[in-house]
């Protein structure tokens, strides 16, 4: 399982953010490194100065008034000198670079036999030997001397600078990705059947380029789409005319294949309605408030009312903004192939669920093999068994996909336990309304 976020923003952010803190970190061990030689040699000039100076000081002291001398270097400056014993128990210095070049350091100026400790008995300090005539001491420094607080004001003003970066690359990310989700929104409105708004042509060269030709395919889909349904509209509507008369005639006539002639005209106006359903705009139909239950019942009772034996199983769900005659079209087309294909036990049923409506239409006819689920929501698409037994035109389910689209869903064609086809369409559910009768 991957961690990373899935946003364009969120990932540029965080690679921008990573790339920045190892880069700060970076120069801080930069600036460390850089800063110990020197600072190590330094402090190396000032223990060798306090060493010498307290041994010339001793050396040269009456021996009546180096009590009273010692007593004012420990008094005013911290300094303590002891002599050195056999057993002397000695805390070892820390190991770090910096210790090694200050012992190093002063090694090379006071003599390679000089010793260090962080502690002698039970004193903490930092210990530097010396010698006097053979006898052997020690000088204790106070730690502070030596070592170095932490920084914190500057790690402080160093956070602060971070953030501020941080702050100005989200500015920056989001100022880039704003016309990029933008584009996205438009896409999927375009998947979705809609005509989205122009998209802004301003910003850099390439995002005003991506725009502009954006807007060029949308129109030009849109004028595709216009001039298809145009052509659909005009083709059935101009076939009708002739179909109308023909079934006339058939009617009057007094042939021994009447009554299959005029099946075969009823079903080529069936097919005719469904080229004019598929070539209408659904998203000309304002969205208004309305029940799907209800919708469903209207249409369950028009087929008992032909004569088909349909169930339904329709729970309250909450009302919803829908194009009501095209979901009473989706799932009338859902019924009637149901119907045609599944003969009886066919049911529909409604519930609300994981925060989407759910619209089902279920039979037991062949079913649809699931390699073949997403094919035949294509238009004029059908199944070779479909084809050879029944009539039709191969838009029932595209139709009902191009519905459930608008309407923000899907539609899924899924195998039914025991047999048979469950036609489910999902479609968001706005939350905030009561359940409707």
């Amino acid at each position: 399982m991957s961690f990373a976020p899935r946003t364009l923003l969120w990932r540029s952010f965080l690679l921008i953010s990573l790339l920045m803190v190892i880069s700060a970190t970076a120069w801080f061990q930069i600036l460390r490194s850089y800063e110990r030689e020197p600072r190590a040699r330094q402090l190396a000039q000032m223990v060798v100065s306090v060493v010498n100076l307290t041994r010339a000081a001793l050396v040269t002291a009456e021996a009546d008034k180096r009590r009273e001398l010692l007593t004012e270097l420990s008094e005013r400056e911290g300094i303590r000198v002891y002599p050195a014993e056999p057993g002397d128990t000695l805390t070892p210095s820390p190991e770090s670079p910096f210790v090694e070049l200050l012992h190093a350091e002063v090694s090379r100026r006071l003599g390679e036999d000089t010793r260090f400790a962080n502690g002698l008995g039970g004193l903490r300090g930092f210990f530097i030997s010396f010698r006097i005539d053979g006898d052997e001491y020690w000088v204790m420094l106070p730690r502070e001397r030596i070592e170095r607080p932490f920084p914190w004001q500057w790690l402080g003003w160093t956070a602060l600078a971070l953030l501020l970066s941080l702050m100005g690359a989200w500015l920056i990310v989001s100022r880039i990705n704003r016309p990029l989700k933008a584009l996205a929104a438009a896409a999927a409105d375009i998947g979705k059947g809609k005509m989205p708004a122009p998209l802004p042509e301003a910003g850099p060269a390439e995002i005003e380029t991506l725009a502009r030709s954006f807007n060029q395919m949308s129109r030009d889909l849109a004028r595709l789409d216009a001039d298809r349904a145009l052509i659909l509209a005009g083709v059935s509507h101009d076939l009708r005319t002739p179909l109308s008369r023909l079934r006339l005639s058939t009617e009057m006539s007094h042939s021994e294949d009447k009554e299959e002639m005029i099946a075969d005209i009823a079903e080529m106006d069936s097919i005719i309605g469904q080229f004019l359903d598929f070539a209408r705009a659904e998203s000309d139909e304002p969205a208004e408030p309305a029940d799907l239950a209800a919708l469903a019942r209207e249409v369950v009772e028009r087929a008992q009312r032909l004569g088909h034996e349909v169930q339904a199983v329709l729970a309250p769900v909450p009302e919803q903004p829908l194009r009501r005659l095209g979901i009473k079209r989706l799932i009338s087309n859902l019924v009637d192939n149901a119907l045609a294909y599944g003969g009886k036990d066919v049911c529909v049923a409604v519930r609300a669920e994981n925060g989407r409506l759910i619209v089902e239409v279920l039979d037991r006819g062949p079913g649809i093999p699931p390699a073949e689920a997403e094919r035949l929501k294509q238009p004029f698409t059908r199944l070779e068994q479909a084809r050879s037994g029944k009539g039709g035109s191969g838009l029932g389910l595209a139709i009902v996909d191009r519905i459930a689209r608008h309407h923000g869903g899907t539609l899924e064609l899924l195998p039914r336990e025991g047999g048979g086809l469950i036609a489910r369409v999902n479609l968001p559910l706005r939350q905030g309304v009561q359940p409707g009768g």
